[in-house]
């Protein structure tokens, strides 16, 4: 317990550290960082519908975050979330075609299911080239990211077309009413009551499971899993599996949600930001649901920062990258300071 305390600690450190660079590197540039903070903050938690417009952001961030860490505890590093995420959506844009006129009641859910099929399915290719051929995953995953992207190009211009688009930007037909499950602003109780199931689920699946036992132990010795007479196959194969359902469910819901339709190149940073959440929450559920909530502001924020500090947009990006950067370093001074400290306590 110790331990985890001390490494989501560090983590916050990280965090903390990042937004102070970011701010003294703005401040040269010509801007005013006090006030870029007070505009983070204000964005994200205090103004008028910003705790509503973050959960909006936070609770796919969360979905798909779950589902890279249950990949990441088995050792295996999926980084094609933003592709599964693409793909969830696009099968569940087919879907929505194909029953078209159904009843919302069956409809619905299927359409889950299906953006949950399509994720998992893209994610099983490149868990099969790794464990039967030894393919490196990163590489597999990161090309089925573009490939994903292209396919949603082609959908978006070609399949689903709208033909009452504007031609500014492909997109397939407005998803009829009777099958949203929220307005535009992207938040109600029925996506909330999915991040919950799934917060729920996914936690008894690491911590009271012999599937997320043995996965933790996959991450940190293959050798020992064989010994225990487990298959390494299986284990590798369903962790890529719910990986790829979970960003693929995170899709779907986009797709019903607040989207209402899937555009060519929406959301490009989801998986990535997804990726680095699960991170910062060191594969903790609990964790990740807390950094997906502070990911979550910082999207709210980014809508707030061109009024309140004169910042563009594109500044949160510019925040995540260093978060990123100073998560996955792997030698760091500070880091080196904390381990010591953690040593000598």
């Amino acid at each position: 317990m110790k331990d985890k305390a001390f490494t989501v600690f560090r983590s916050l450190i990280f965090v903390a550290f990042s937004l102070v660079l970011c701010a003294v590197v703005f401040q040269f540039a010509g801007y005013n960082a006090p006030q870029m903070l007070v505009a983070v903050v204000d964005g994200a938690f205090l103004r008028p519908g910003a705790i509503e417009q973050s959960l909006r952001w936070a609770l796919p961030l969360f979905i798909t975050a779950v589902g890279v860490g249950i990949s990441f505890r088995a050792g295996f590093f999926n980084i094609g979330a933003q592709g599964q995420f693409y793909i969830g959506a696009i099968s569940a844009a087919f879907a929505a075609e194909a029953l078209r006129g159904g009843p919302p009641v069956v409809v619905i859910p299927l359409l889950f299911l299906s953006g949950m099929i399509g994720g998992a399915l893209w994610a099983l290719w490149p868990g099969l080239l790794k464990l039967r051929s030894g393919t490196d995953e990163v590489i597999t995953t990161l090309m089925g990211n573009f490939l994903a992207g292209l396919l949603l190009v082609y959908v978006t211009s070609g399949p689903l077309k709208d033909p009452s688009g504007s031609g500014q930007q492909a997109s397939s037909r407005p998803l009829d009413a009777a099958y949203r499950i929220s307005t535009s602003m992207g938040l109600s109780t029925t996506i909330i009551a999915i991040a919950i199931v799934v917060g729920v689920v996914m936690w008894l699946l690491v911590n009271r499971t012999s599937f997320g036992v043995l996965a933790s132990l996959a991450g940190r010795n293959g050798t020992m899993v064989r010994w225990q007479g487990a298959k390494l196959l299986h284990l590798g194969l369903s962790s890529f599996l719910i990986s790829g359902a979970l960003a693929g469910l995170a899709g779907a819901i986009e797709f019903m949600g607040p989207n209402g339709r899937i555009a060519s190149g929406f959301l490009p940073t989801h998986g990535f930001t997804a990726i680095l959440i699960a991170l910062v929450a060191n594969l903790s559920v609990v964790g990740t649901a807390v950094a997906a909530i502070f990911f979550g502001g910082l999207a709210s924020a980014a809508l707030y920062l061109p009024i309140m500090a004169g910042l563009p947009a594109a500044a949160i990006d510019i925040i995540n990258a260093a978060i990123a950067l100073f998560i996955t370093a792997r030698s760091n001074v500070l880091g080196k300071l904390l381990r010591i400290g953690g040593r000598s306590q």
